[in-house]
């Protein structure tokens, strides 16, 4: 068996600019494999690799045209689809930097990126494109609209983004090659606690992340794209993919009812769920044809009460992995996982450790943040754009912390407990927020939960759970409890709960849980007999 040592050096040699670089990688795709497919839009096109390239170049001859240039930060405020793939494509193909804005964002959260990003050219939806008008524009001075025009945004040169009808040969042509190490994306955090963060992502961190991250991959597979590319998660799973010549289907947003019609109509053979994607499809009516699919292997991440149960029931592998928009897909697992959060074991570029609030690793079993540092140069992250303190406190003593809590087995299995902020302290215990959502999660009327901390008036903390029902049913929050004290340890079991019809979000999809935290126990509140919570 080769020594770890030499297999570090192999991936670090390895990671030449004809093997992580975007441009090469379509370049030389489209030259050896020009009819097989690499992206079937779901509803939409299928394009070959040769058709991407060419689509690819096109646009990016049309933004050479708008005046971007390589190194240009380039902002996208786009869905999923073709004119997103294509821009980011061509953005990266020229040399200019990917900055994706979150669909959802608004307002001050728009605002804040509009002025961080330092881009002067905005990629945006016509109908995205009058949000602008709301906001401060930050460096941005014009805005390209694909899907339909804009006629007039206050501060801003707009114009559509038409794709040049003929490739400029001559202005494609690159001055120096683009490197492995150069910056191929700024991608901004969900931002649940204060302003979002611009994570600077060199082509490396990407290839690390996606292509080099996947056992076991064949030569028929092809990824569902479910969740939105301007998400890490989904964005590496495009990449590893591209990387390896294979093909991708992508879905516009993910949608419950739409999910098995996309996989079954695209031949997808694997994807990634995210949060409480895997939920949903649960929560939905089982059927006759639950196994009729082509479906072989998908990611679910976190790795909750719910992945058993879906490889069960819809004949699947089920497999995790566990990454952050800084770091590099340190850790998966898979298949026949059945442990909730295991996130398996290291991978060679990387060094994993436990340890305490004075960064000092913690024995096996016990729990302690996670951190990170990286083999391979420029795996992990560049640092937060404009924000270096930011930067020198996530890397401090020259580890990437996570802000998670882990735990690892003597065998040198990882499992994730928490986010550190989401950990609650009661009657002298702590309580997993992650481990406590995922047993809620599996009553058949919840469809999100979320538990947070509140004030108590014995000592430290009380538990309140945040739920919204699934459609077609009521929350009775006096069952709900009943029901978890009977298969929860008593100090788990919620003092409140509380019912909304849609759980606060971030622009990412994220729920804000300091938002419930703050917000406490409102009027609406249901609360737990007190003698029965005191016991408890």
């Amino acid at each position: 068996m080769p020594h770890p040592q030499s297999l570090v050096r192999k991936l670090d040699l390895a990671l030449d600019r004809e093997k992580a670089v975007l441009r090469y990688l379509l370049d030389a795709h489209a030259q050896s494999r020009p009819e097989e497919p690499f992206v079937q839009f779901w509803p939409g096109d299928s394009w070959s690799y040769e058709q991407t390239r060419t689509r690819v170049r096109l646009r990016a001859t049309a933004l050479i045209r708008a005046g971007v240039k390589r190194g240009d930060h380039v902002l996208c405020l786009m869905d999923n689809g073709p004119d997103l793939l294509f821009s980011w494509f061509a953005i990266n193909y020229l040399g200019a930097v990917y900055v994706p804005i979150n669909t959802g964002a608004r307002g001050s959260v728009l605002a804040h990126m509009l002025r961080d990003a330092d881009a002067k050219v905005l990629i945006a939806d016509a109908a995205m494109a009058p949000l602008l008008a709301e906001v401060d524009r930050g460096t941005v001075e014009k805005v390209l609209t694909v899907q339909g025009s804009v006629e007039k945004i206050p501060g801003y040169v707009i114009e559509p983004l038409i794709d040049a009808g003929e490739e400029d040969s001559d202005a494609l042509l690159l001055a120096s090659p683009i490197e492995p190490w150069d910056t191929q994306a700024i991608m901004y955090t969900s931002g649940t606690t204060g302003n979002a963060k611009g994570v600077v992502s060199s082509y490396t961190q990407l290839y690390t992340m996606g292509p080099d991250a996947f056992d076991g991959v064949r030569a028929d597979d092809r990824c569902l794209i479910c969740g939105p590319i301007f998400h890490c998660g989904s964005t590496l799973f495009v990449y590893a993919m591209l990387a390896r010549g294979l093909s991708i289907s992508m879905m516009r947003s993910f949608r419950t009812s739409d999910f098995w019609p996309a996989v079954r109509e695209t031949g997808a053979t694997f994807c990634l769920l995210l949060g409480v994607m895997a939920s949903f499809l649960l929560k939905q009516p089982q059927a006759s044809d639950d196994r009729d699919h082509p479906l072989r292997r998908v990611f679910i991440t976190p790795f909750g009460e719910d992945g058993p149960l879906f490889s069960e029931r819809f004949g699947v592998e089920a497999w995790t992995i566990y990454n952050m928009t800084e770091i590099a897909s340190p850790l998966h697992a898979g298949p026949g996982i059945t442990t909730k959060g295991i996130t398996g074991k290291p991978r060679p570029w990387c060094e994993l450790r436990i340890v305490d609030a004075n960064d000092i690793p913690v024995p096996d079993g016990e729990v302690g943040e996670l951190v990170i540092r990286s083999h391979r140069p420029w795996a992990l992250m560049k640092g937060y754009y404009n924000n270096p303190q930011a930067t020198a406190e996530s890397m401090r003593n020259g580890w990437f912390h996570t802000g998670d809590s882990f735990r690892r087995d003597t065998d040198g299995t990882f499992y994730f407990v928490d986010r550190l902020k989401d950990v609650i302290r009661r009657r002298g215990e702590n309580i997993s927020s992650f481990a406590l959502e995922s047993e809620v999660l599996n009553l058949p009327e919840i469809r999100e939960c979320a538990a947070v901390a509140v004030p108590s008036e014995f000592s430290e903390d009380e538990v309140l759970i945040v739920v919204s029902p699934t459609e077609g049913h009521t929350v009775d929050p006096r069952s709900v409890l009943l029901r978890l004290s009977e298969i929860l340890p008593a100090f788990m079991v919620p003092r409140y709960l509380r019912v909304l019809q849609e759980l606060p979000k971030t622009a990412s999809g994220k729920v804000q849980k300091h938002h419930l935290r703050t917000t406490g126990v409102t009027d609406d509140t249901f609360e737990r007999a007190p003698s029965s919570a005191q016991r408890a």
